[in-house]
């Protein structure tokens, strides 16, 4: 089935430049250009992923992430922004994007990470065809449901965006194990080139902020200094 990707750009120039190649990789194209018109598009029609640009008139594409993941709408999001500044990314991948590109950007590199992305989602979907055994991890009062798709900890049901829930379900079929963020970013966002490591550390903070009861003091996932993250849980050895 065709994949149907919502671009958020209000330069004209841009969109015309990732329509063409996201239409000549196979991709049905949607396109707003304000931050209202992606929220209503986002409500009047199903899409498989958005590339949102952070300056948009009407609302900008922080607020639209923002809201989409406020009204539990997990489409990924790949944000797009034009600013230097890494407080925009850092802030964006916080809010539930699952990536970002830097405008000038590579329509080949963009067209990469989408596919990317795709695959995560549909390898996600495929844990549904796994056996009851394996449907279900259990570590100290964290239970994630990879058929359901759900996490829950302490009983109370946990909001992760589709990227903290692979992340989570990576790192936990992986107990006891060091993971590099260059393991992690390989793997888990499946880049085939050199990508940026914070975004691997954004996301585990973003994480263990709803799975440690002190984020500071985490129980489940450790930080190896100089090189990456363990995860444990309670009364690891």
């Amino acid at each position: 089935m065709t994949k149907k990707i919502l671009i958020v750009e209000d330069e004209q120039s841009i969109i015309k430049l990732v329509k063409f190649n996201l239409e000549k990789a196979g991709f049905q194209v949607d396109v707003a250009t304000d931050g209202q018109m992606a929220l209503d598009k986002v409500q009047q029609s199903v899409h498989d992923l958005v590339v949102l640009d952070l300056m948009l008139p009407k609302m900008d594409g922080l607020e639209v992430c923002r809201k989409l993941r406020q009204e539990k709408k997990h489409i990924p999001i790949l944000i797009l922004t034009a600013k230097a500044d890494e407080f925009d990314k850092v802030l964006g991948l916080e809010l539930g994007a699952d990536d970002y590109l830097t405008k000038p950007f590579s329509p080949r590199e963009l067209t990469a990470r989408i596919k990317a992305i795709l695959r995560r989602v549909e390898a996600i979907q495929e844990t549904q065809q796994v056996s009851k055994k394996e449907k279900q991890i259990q570590v100290g009062d964290l239970s994630i449901d990879l058929e359901g798709y759900e996490v829950m900890f302490k009983q109370e049901k946990l909001d992760l965006t589709p990227k903290e829930f692979e992340l989570l379900v990576f790192m936990a079929n992986h107990r006891g194990k060091v993971l590099s963020r260059d393991q992690l970013l390989n793997t888990v966002w499946n880049y085939d080139y050199v990508g940026d490591s914070r975004i691997v550390d954004v996301h585990v903070s973003h994480l263990r902020d709803k799975i440690e009861v002190d984020s500071r003091n985490p129980v489940y996932i450790k930080t190896i200094r100089g090189i990456g993250y363990k995860f444990e849980g309670p009364g690891y050895k």
